[in-house]
């Protein structure tokens, strides 16, 4: 028997035929209002985290298509999206995306100001409870605040902080279902 690439799991099929396959060969075919929502990228590194799930952490050379396709399901949904697998091709549902810009809470020099102002930025954009909230223009609002036309260590740490500060409050706030969040 040939040995299998580390990468590898062999998929049972419906019907019983088995086939080896690597994440990079494994397609999706998505459809829905939610299809555009979704990156290649993520779907690879997600059907990649689910292959090691099966072959690293419980030692399995093969799974069902059904297994596999129900494990990607649970990671995507950490990410605010909710598959329909009835049929095929898989259906997403979009989830509401709550957006906010990072510019518009900065005041000249306010960096405590500005900290205050994003907690109740991020409660209001969780009022309607939706799947993501998403910040955007962090760069920009970072380099304001720090008051630098490039980005330095200081930008980054600042950044950091910023990402942080999110993460904490929306993780101290009561939600009524999980929210994902997206700082760009």
């Amino acid at each position: 028997m040939i040995p299998l690439p580390h990468d590898s799991l062999v998929f049972k099929l419906a019907g019983g035929d088995t086939i080896p396959c690597t994440t990079d060969a494994v397609n999706f075919q998505i459809a829905g209002d939610g299809a555009g929502l979704v990156d290649a990228e993520l779907l690879r590194n997600a059907a990649a985290a689910v292959l090691h799930f099966f072959h690293k952490e419980h030692h399995r050379t093969s799974v069902s298509v059904e297994e596999f396709s129900s494990a990607l399901e649970k990671v995507l949904h950490g990410f605010g999206l909710t598959f329909v697998t009835a049929g095929s091709p898989l259906t997403i549902e979009a989830p509401r995306i709550a957006e906010a810009d990072l510019c518009s809470l900065v005041m000249e020099g306010m960096e405590l100001l500005f900290f205050h102002r994003l907690r109740e930025e991020l409660r209001r954009q969780l009022g309607p409870a939706p799947g993501i909230v998403r910040f955007r223009g962090l760069r920009d609002c970072v380099k304001h605040l720090a008051g630098a036309k490039r980005w330095s260590p200081r930008c980054q740490t600042l950044s950091d902080q910023i990402v942080d500060y999110l993460r904490g409050s929306l993780s101290s706030e009561r939600v009524l279902k999980p929210c994902g969040l997206v700082v760009v």
